[in-house]
């Protein structure tokens, strides 16, 4: 081959090679990743909306207290679903209690996404038996009777709280749906045992 000729096909293998953009490519699949992410978030966010949405008689408080007190708590709401409270948490993985707890340990595990269902003490025996089903051995989970309540059940999360006048009522399993480890959980993940273990 002469050498113009090899000069001819050098030039040809400069113009015609071609390098892998590997700058762009990152760049669109970490917009594509956080797209992804943003999309989920977003499905998450709605459903648990739109499931809070079908419960009826929900209510909620936001900008509760998340201090931790030596002292009793004097709650706007009873029972309570969120405020100041005790440094010890009230142990919630799936107890039933038969005694009253004390609000400020109870207020504890509502922080860390627990449901706390409460009843009154002269609730039938067959409707307590139905809420025990639905917490004994379920985590994030607990019931007490509760004397001062207003309405024979009572399901209270975090800033969330509805009252029924019947364990067979589907508000009770929405409301353990939406909200046993929720999105209104301040401290997801924090433990729910090794605390109080006592009422």
């Amino acid at each position: 081959m002469s050498k113009s000729a090899r000069n001819r096909v050098q030039r040809q293998n400069a113009l015609t090679e071609r390098t892998v953009p590997w700058g762009g490519i990152v760049f669109f699949t970490v917009i594509g990743v956080v797209a992804v992410v943003a999309i989920t978030f977003a499905f998450l966010q709605t459903r648990t909306s739109s499931a809070s949405a079908d419960i009826q008689g929900l209510v909620q408080k936001d900008g509760l207290s998340r201090d931790h007190v030596a002292t009793p708590v004097k709650y706007d709401s009873t029972p309570p679903m969120g405020g100041a409270h005790d440094a010890a948490w009230q142990n919630c993985d799936g107890r039933v209690y038969d005694q009253a707890l004390r609000n400020e340990n109870a207020v504890h595990s509502l922080e860390h996404g627990a449901v706390w269902i409460t009843y009154k003490p002269d609730l039938a025996a067959d409707q307590i038996s139905k809420l025990k089903e639905k917490v004994e051995g379920n985590d994030y989970t607990m019931m007490s009777p509760y004397p001062d309540l207003d309405a024979p059940i009572a399901l209270s999360a975090w800033g969330k709280q509805v009252k029924v006048q019947d364990a067979s009522d589907k508000r009770v399993d929405a409301f353990l749906k939406a909200y046993v480890k929720g999105p209104q959980t301040p401290e997801p993940g924090a433990a729910c045992n090794g605390a109080k273990d006592t009422p």
